[in-house]
């Protein structure tokens, strides 16, 4: 990203300036020049009328200690590099695979962890025009193509994700409002599928396919009005969450495919969803501006945060940053600066899960827990927020604890957006705590009278949902762990145009459109005066483009905007020595 650049409008204002830097209560997080990937030769992407940036990452427990690779879709173009991060600087000469496709574009994409080796990884593409591949960037071989034929949806794949714990189940959503599960191990067909009604529910139904050998897809999810955004599976992987055109975001159990709850936004489409590391928050933003926070337990929106310009295109929990404090005043004692220094030492990391985990055990002493989780919007601005106590907890006592900020060890790495690895085990964490948080412009008690799901919902289905999907075993979380060699090489696919609208017809669900004016002002859409309006920490423009990539690794974050540039930024701290060689090797015109 050509930082010297400034706005077209105003130029030498403030607001306008591209940061490079920003200030938070941990400290310092600062761009990386020298870390900014993109296609080789630099030159900014056109993207009008092209889809949406995304990046995945995967590790490949490489010996060298190099053991990340990121995938990133560009236009028509899907490169695959060796990410050094925050170490050296990126060599853009050298992607380990590149791939131009003609009459379609990449869309979305995953990568398996589960069998990501050095010599091989899995990775699913989606394409604008239906279909979905299954390559291996490392091999440079195409395994498999899903709806060659455009069979069994037309419209463009918003949304792809390997099944938490399997080897070979992936779901994949449509700009259709359909969803579909498939097993790498099964072929598609010759013909259209037909399918039967498995399960039936408000504003969704979900379907087998009939034929007389088992093939794909295993499962058709209708879900809501309009498109299906994207989809993020619960930490465990038991549950599914999904956001849509409609405004709605529906909560299913993946296994036994029942609604566990429903919110709506405050207006227009829902765009991203994400999961908070325990499980227990789900945050979503979209075409209001807004970012929501909905509690899991109680199926009620706990919170709005108001910071962006424009519409949301991805939020994303950040598993490595919490308040954490004990509210024994002897414990510390010393300036905030001597405070921090002990903090962010690695065994005060790991001390902080352990204090994390005695929430429920039989220490007396109270532990407070901020959740942060960042966003990032077509305004081209990055926020910040901190979910605190008088948030999670609006009718209990504040503690009298200081909060201070800690970067905590998890031991896996959360996902992108879209892309999203299968998410970090954040299992320490077991019940969201109190902390005292920066004042807000409004923080009003939530009603009692909001809906509450908390009693866990029986995963048993009755005969004909048992007999149903036992025909189909692999759905089971159970058989997740079954692995598959079949390597049959298909054919090169010549994608056809891109069509706006599917041809399957079959829709057995009656979609009923909601009333925005009858959901306002109940649980299902609070009004704004009934909730606690979150103000960001930080709210920073970072690119001279739309935002489209948000993800929290151990000692960056990284970002991405339309113009096809993934920048790293150093986390208060992570910031290597660079040698002179990498400081050459900064694209003219950045500045840091």
């Amino acid at each position: 990203m050509l930082l010297s650049k400034m706005a077209a409008e105003g130029g030498g204002k403030e607001m306008n300036e591209i940061k490079t830097q920003f200030t938070t209560r941990e400290g310092l997080y600062k761009l990386l020049s020298h870390s900014e990937y993109s296609r080789p030769n630099r030159v900014p992407f056109n993207s009008q009328g092209s889809n949406p940036v995304r990046v995945s990452f995967v590790n490949v427990n490489d010996q060298s200690g190099n053991g990340d690779r990121l995938c990133f879709n560009v236009g028509r173009e899907l490169y695959f590099y060796i990410y050094k991060g925050v170490r050296k600087a990126a060599d853009l000469s050298k992607p380990i695979d590149k791939r131009i496709y003609k009459g379609t574009q990449p869309t979305c994409h995953d990568f398996n962890h589960l069998t990501a080796t050095a010599e091989s990884v899995s990775l699913l593409v989606g394409f604008s025009a239906g279909q979905v591949q299954l390559i291996d960037p490392i091999k440079k071989e195409t395994s498999k193509l899903f709806n060659e034929e455009r069979l069994i949806d037309k419209s463009r794949v918003t949304c792809v994700k390997w099944v938490p714990g399997s080897e070979s189940l992936f779901l994949v959503a449509h700009s259709s409002g359909n969803m579909y599960l498939y097993n790498v191990e099964h072929t598609c067909g010759t013909t259209a599928p037909h399918y039967q009604l498995l399960k039936q529910g408000e504003s969704f139904a979900v379907h087998t396919c009939k034929s007389k050998s088992t093939r794909n897809p295993l499962l058709k999810w209708t879900v809501g009005e309009g498109a299906l955004n994207e989809f993020a599976f619960s930490p465990d992987g038991k549950f599914l969450a999904c956001v849509s055109q409609d405004g709605f975001l529906r909560v299913f159990n993946f296994d036994s495919v029942e609604l566990h709850g429903t919110m709506k936004s405050y207006f227009g489409g829902l765009l991203c969803v994400c999961w908070s590391p325990d499980g227990k928050y789900i945050v979503t933003g979209g075409e209001d501006d807004l970012v929501t926070v909905w509690s899991f337990v109680d199926c009620r929106v706990i919170a709005r945060g108001h910071g962006h310009k424009s519409w949301v295109s991805v939020v994303a929990f950040d598993p490595y940053t919490t308040s954490v404090e004990e509210s024994d005043p002897m414990e510390f004692s010393g300036s905030d600066e001597d405070f921090q220094d002990l903090h962010f030492g690695r065994d005060r990391a790991n001390s902080t899960q352990s204090r994390l985990s005695k929430r429920n055990s039989t220490d007396s002493r109270p532990v407070s827990v901020t959740y942060r989780f960042g966003s990032v919007g077509q305004d081209t601005q990055l926020c910040l927020w901190d979910l605190t106590e008088d948030i999670l907890f609006p009718h209990q006592p504040l503690s009298r604890a200081r909060t201070h900020t800690n970067v905590m060890n998890a031991t896996s790495p959360p996902a992108g957006s879209g892309g999203t690895n299968p998410g970090s085990n954040g299992n320490s964490i077991t019940t969201p705590g109190n902390s005292v948080p920066p004042p807000l412009p409004r923080s009003n008690s939530l009603p009692h009278s909001a809906v509450s799901n908390a009693g866990s919902k029986s995963s048993v289905m009755d005969g004909a949902i048992a007999s149903g999907v036992s025909k189909f075993a692999t759905l089971s979380l159970h058989d997740r762990k079954e692995r598959h060699h079949e390597k049959d090489h298909k054919r090169n696919h010549s994608m056809g145009h891109i069509s706006s609208k599917s041809s399957d017809k079959l829709n057995l669900v009656t979609k009923t459109k909601t009333d925005p004016a009858k959901t306002l002002g109940t649980p299902l859409c609070p009004r704004m005066e009934d909730v606690p309006l979150l103000e960001p920490l930080i709210c920073k423009k970072i690119a001279h483009e739309r935002l489209t990539v948000l993800i929290f690794l151990e000692d960056c974050i990284v970002t991405a905007c339309q113009e096809g540039f993934i920048c790293t930024w150093a986390r208060p701290g992570k910031v290597g020595l660079l040698s002179s060689q990498n400081q050459a090797n900064s694209p003219s015109g950045t500045v840091v």
